[in-house]
């Protein structure tokens, strides 16, 4: 962990099925993620174009005022093309159910999941709450109400 980094508590639960896996852990000193673990029973394929939950076993209280942003991890991505269906999945604060994942195939093979397999990562990040106002106008920009691809993408 570099020097500038803080640490924030997360308690967490540790259900019966994932008695026995490694709580997430930053890989390096410099890395943002901690890897997540399937905590399944036995092996689970996903076929192509599927989709499951993969359970992890993980109860948590996220620090108020931060949420826990659930990410694919680029291995599983470019190497077997397994994703999120939702990603960055968020955990908020005052959710305390099992963290599960939905895990997506992209690949035209089916992809199989075994228990304490690295399946996606969490991140730690804080959340900064809006405040709609309503307003007659807004001011103008270069942009205008340029939509997809207005800037030239």
């Amino acid at each position: 962990m570099t020097e500038q980094s803080t640490t924030h508590p997360i308690l967490v639960e540790v259900l019966e099925h994932a008695r026995g896996l490694a709580l997430p852990a930053y890989a390096t000193a410099g890395a943002a993620g901690m890897d997540l673990l399937a905590a399944v029973g036995g092996p689970v394929s996903i076929g192509p174009g599927g989709r499951a939950v993969i359970p992890t076993g993980l109860r948590m209280a996220i620090p108020p005022g931060f949420e826990l942003q659930v990410r694919p991890r680029s291995g599983l991505a470019l190497k077997n093309g397994i994703t999120l269906a939702n990603a960055p999945g968020t955990i908020d604060e005052d959710y305390r159910g099992e963290l599960g994942v939905i895990l997506i195939n992209l690949s035209d093979v089916a992809f199989v999941v075994e228990r304490g397999s690295r399946i996606a990562q969490a991140v730690l990040a804080p959340v900064s709450r809006a405040r709609w106002v309503a307003v007659e106008s807004l001011d103008e920009t270069a942009r205008g109400s340029g939509g997809f691809g207005s800037t030239g993408g």
